[in-house]
């Protein structure tokens, strides 16, 4: 009798000790072995890959806006996580805004669950948000397996998700500290976004160098500085999303090497774009911070390569077109946001290739790293026994113009069409499921709640 249910066999698996060919076994949805020698035990079915082929760990994507529920016409659970798998993403964490409740109570992060389920073709995860008032919410939203809860310093562009001051942020912080969570920090100061957006008024309201000037890296530079000190004074474990710019690892790097729990993402639309290529009246670019000039990209890419910044992440958050200001080309009006789930593997290895990286980078950036951010690294990015069989059967070799008409996301304004990406996904696999195969969606909707300390999902 056939001891796996699947054996997926390649020549260049990408495991914790580094990529070669291997054979791996899955049971009842779980890696039961990797064999690096031989064809494997005997299976109910057998995939194998490509000659170029890699297989890869699923992609986690712990920076998503689902929108969903609530502004579901944004974007929503079914779309999104179909978007998802076609790009090679295995597990997205959602973020707490831009739904309609915000995931700030328990009882709006049941609505969430209750909106997610039976509609995701991937596993899902939910962040908690951290807003002024809210103190007294966190425990309880931690009982449910939130892994860690997001805050604005500045306004986040809805009403309902309002941003948070130091004053707010210190009992806060030392209560997340006494739960064990973490806090995900969009690190730019009001003050100096307030002065910059005064003198960009000048600016035609269409070219882009306005919207650069309105969000000057002064503000990131400050915010991190700030969320250091808070770190240290509350022992709060402190994430830093979306970096755009260099300067900041500075103090990160000081504050790691003393001791304080600090971790820092960049996204792949600050690693692939630069401010000089950015035409004026080019709305679909807008994002908060914005794409910052060649110089920052390329610091970035050294910082990646050195080890501080500790992983990649998408920040997917579309809008409908009308939102995105493309008829004027206003950046004053457009919302901020890039449209990117799909694509954000393609992307960073197309740039990533350029710099001398291999794929065992993108699976340290995109899998690992993402999974210990949101506490799911006992099961979720590595392909080694004991995890989740969330697997990418890739090719690296190929490549392809996007085309917004074939994107599965509910609305495909995004800065990467007519773009040439590098690395096709043939195939995904969630716990050992094929969820997208070649163009075709051939199972059910299966994705399952994941929650911090849990080895097993939920629907």
């Amino acid at each position: 009798m056939p001891t796996a249910d699947l054996v997926i066999t390649g020549s260049r698996v990408v495991t914790p000790d580094g990529e070669g060919p291997a054979a791996i076994a899955v049971a009842g949805g779980v890696i039961t072995e990797v064999i690096r020698e031989g064809p494997g035990p005997d299976a109910r079915r057998r995939v194998e890959a490509g000659p170029f082929d890699v297989i890869l760990p699923g992609v986690v994507d712990t920076h998503v806006h689902v929108n969903e529920p609530g502004r579901s016409d944004w974007e929503g659970f079914e779309s999104a996580t179909r978007a998802a798998a076609a790009g090679g993403v295995t597990t997205i964490v959602d973020m707490p805004l831009n739904c309609i409740p915000v995931t700030t109570t328990p009882e709006a992060l049941a609505a969430k669950t209750r909106a997610a389920a039976g509609r995701s073709m991937v596993d899902y995860a939910f962040w908690g948000g951290v807003v002024p008032g809210n103190v007294d919410q966190l425990a309880a939203l931690v009982r449910e397996g939130v892994p860690g809860f997001k805050c604005f310093l500045a306004p986040s562009g809805v009403a309902e998700f309002p941003p948070v001051s130091a004053a707010d942020l210190r009992p806060a912080m030392g209560r997340l500290a006494d739960l064990g969570a973490v806090l995900l920090v969009h690190a730019e100061l009001p003050g100096p976004l307030e002065r910059a957006a005064r003198a960009a008024a000048a600016y035609d309201r269409r070219r882009y160098e306005r919207w650069l000037a309105a969000r000057p890296q002064l503000a990131e530079q400050e915010a991190v500085e700030l969320m250091v000190e808070l770190c240290r004074e509350t022992g709060c474990a402190v994430h830093i999303v979306h970096l755009s710019s260099v300067e900041p690892i500075v103090p990160l790097n000081t504050a790691r090497r003393a001791g304080l729990p600090l971790t820092v993402e960049t996204c792949p639309h600050y690693l692939f774009f630069s401010a000089e290529e950015i035409p004026d009246g080019a709305t679909a670019f807008k994002c908060t911070p914005p794409i910052r000039e060649r110089v920052e990209r390329e610091g970035l890419w050294s910082a990646l390569e050195l080890g501080s910044i500790d992983l990649l992440a998408s920040d997917h958050s579309p809008v409908p077109p009308a939102l995105k200001a493309l008829d004027t080309g206003s950046f004053a009006d457009a919302w901020g946001g890039i449209t990117s789930l799909e694509l954000s593997l393609a992307a960073t290895w197309t740039a990533a290739r350029r710099h001398g990286f291999e794929p065992t980078d993108l699976a340290r950036w995109l899998s690992a790293g993402p999974a210990r951010l949101a506490g799911l690294d006992r099961r979720k990015g590595h392909i080694a026994p004991g995890y989740d069989a969330d697997l990418v059967i890739w090719d690296p070799e190929a490549s392809f113009v996007v085309d917004p008409k074939w994107l599965h996301h509910r609305h495909t304004v995004t800065p990467y069409a007519g773009r040439q990406l590098h690395g096709v996904v043939r195939q995904t696999f969630v716990r050992g499921v094929c969820v997208y195969d070649l163009e075709r969606f051939p199972s059910r909707p299966i994705g399952m709640l994941q929650q911090r300390g849990r080895d097993k999902g939920e629907k």
